[in-house]
């Protein structure tokens, strides 16, 4: 019988994850490599790449490796991919971490911030998921034609968000990037699904994060989400990174086209009333 560890293990695999440099990314980087993978973390910041390869491999010796990654550039997506496999002989898997924020009402969004956003955090993620689907098939890991029930082959994983699902005042770019996002992995999954490429995603409650930590941390907005989080704290990091590790692990391999919400009951409070103070 198998150790129930080894749903979890992923010894053997590479993943590659964009915006692995800090925050969830990191995070998500540090959890795979404690559970035996390689890692490639890619970040547009090269000083930043080379610290967090430096503590990924202090954590588990020769485990990690670095790209300078824009993923609003399918040459850099590439070369990020060619890294990986000329380090570690393939990449298995790949988190789509990286992103911004902007913070405008929307009457004043402009056209500029909103289209910027779109194209990291959705048509990066396509890009990254192409070459994913690239590598695997050229490998041979991939069965786009196959006949007989599809073996995993690798799976990709998008950070989606709580505003995938809600409105938040100020956000209307980034929640609009994040709700399409929804849609990418709907359609990936099914198209990459048959190749054994599975395509899910992760939408943290709210954590503080260099993206959003002055937003929420002592403000009168976080004060309002913690009154309608049932656990009445905000999430961390390494929690978004166990959902992580259990979409790429064995436990996750029927898993396919779905966006798992980690926020401590946010979505489900309504008014709150557990919570906050008046209760």
């Amino acid at each position: 019988m198998p150790q129930t560890s080894s749903l979890f293990d992923l010894s053997g695999r590479v993943a590659l994850v964009s915006g692995g440099t800090s925050g969830i990314g990191l995070a998500i980087a540090e959890a795979f490599v404690d559970h035996g993978a390689k890692v490639v973390v890619g970040s547009r910041t090269a000083d930043k790449v080379k610290e967090a390869v430096d503590r990924l491999n202090d954590r588990v010796a020769e485990s990690a490796a670095g790209a300078v990654l824009d993923v609003q550039s399918e040459d850099s997506v590439r070369g990020a991919f060619d890294h990986g496999v000329r380090r570690f002989g393939t990449v298995n898997d790949a988190v789509h971490s990286a992103g911004v924020m902007h913070k405008a009402d929307s009457a004043e969004l402009e056209a500029e911030p909103f289209n910027r956003l779109y194209d990291i955090h959705v048509t990066g993620g396509l890009r990254l998921a192409k070459a994913l689907a690239a590598h695997l098939a050229s490998s041979g890991a991939s069965q786009p034609d196959a006949a007989a029930p599809v073996e995993p082959a690798g799976s990709f994983t998008f950070i989606a968000s709580i505003t995938s699902f809600a409105a938040l005042s100020g956000v209307t770019a980034y929640a609009a990037a994040k709700s399409a996002q929804m849609g990418l992995i709907r359609n990936l999954s099914t198209d990459f699904g048959a190749r054994g490429i599975r395509v899910n995603g992760i939408a943290p409650g709210f954590v503080p994060t260099d993206l959003n930590r002055k937003m929420i941390t002592g403000t009168d907005r976080g004060r309002r989400i913690l009154e309608r989080t049932p656990m009445a704290r905000f999430g961390t990091a390494d929690e978004i990174a166990g959902a992580a590790v259990y979409l790429a692990a064995p436990a996750g391999a029927f898993v396919n086209g779905h966006t798992i919400v980690v926020d401590g009951g946010f979505l489900a409070c309504g008014l709150g009333d557990a919570v906050a103070p008046w209760s």
